[in-house]
């Protein structure tokens, strides 16, 4: 059994929340970054190359402004349970060819952009490859190449003091409402936690996404509420690491 571990959050604060967008769609270009820039909330997006590749300028001003950009994978594969993942799925995938992914999409990231990143965001939040007896989790590659890998529809929120930064729960919000939002910010200040909220489209034109004026509203919440700690993946993950390791 793990020993009781104590945690605290910098400054005072009670727990630390961050914005996380998926697959680097336009409307993140069109309408997400005015709105968290208008806040000063630093984001963290895990990027598609097809739609990265459309706007380089848009997403190496993201960078400038503090945001975060992550690996996930250059051709984003996931089961083959999903109509559209055929060509790249999980399950006809090797432990070598997922290293191959995660390497591409690096080198990508560096030329496109001139930046290696640290984190990753494992596609459709599934974390192996193969299937039956040859099936195998991926995490300890991402552990091997990035200090946090962040996974998708998962537990709610993330304990700092036990937590494995190798695959960090996620909390999907696409379309969820204000209050839905607010509710998953009381549970991280109630438990001290860490909370990683997962979006894709701004505003939800196809289902999958928020709203400008939710996300408006919970970056205003989350700005004038001195006791949250908002932040990308990658300082926050520095923090707990330090925190733990000292």
């Amino acid at each position: 059994m793990s020993e009781e571990k104590t945690f605290a959050w910098p400054d005072g604060k009670r727990c630390a929340i961050n914005l996380s967008f998926d697959d680097a769609r336009l409307t993140q270009v069109e309408n997400g970054f005015a709105i968290l820039d208008r806040h000063n909330i630093k984001a963290t997006f895990y990027v598609s190359f097809g739609a990265l590749s459309k706007y380089p300028e848009e997403w190496k001003q993201a960078l400038a402004n503090g945001h975060e950009i992550g690996n996930h994978t250059v051709n984003h594969p996931c089961s083959c349970n999903f109509p559209w993942a055929k060509e790249f799925a999980l399950e006809d995938y090797t432990l070598e060819m997922m290293e191959e992914e995660i390497l591409g999409a690096n080198e990508k990231l560096e030329e496109l952009l001139g930046i290696t990143p640290k984190t990753f965001a494992y596609p459709c939040g599934m974390t192996y490859v193969g299937r039956g007896i040859n099936r195998r989790s991926y995490v300890p590659l991402v552990a091997k190449h990035f200090i946090a890998g962040r996974a998708y529809l998962s537990e709610p929120v993330n304990d700092p003091a036990y937590l494995d930064a190798a695959v960090l729960c996620g909390t999907g919000v696409d379309s969820m409402s204000i209050d839905e939002l607010n509710e998953l910010v009381d549970t991280s200040l109630k438990t001290g936690s860490w909370l990683n909220m997962v979006a894709h489209d701004v505003p939800s034109g196809n289902g999958i996404g928020l709203s400008c004026e939710n996300l408006d509203l919970l970056c205003k919440r989350l700005t004038e509420e001195s006791d949250i700690w908002v932040d990308t993946i990658e300082n926050i993950t520095d923090y707990v690491i330090s925190q733990r390791n000292g």
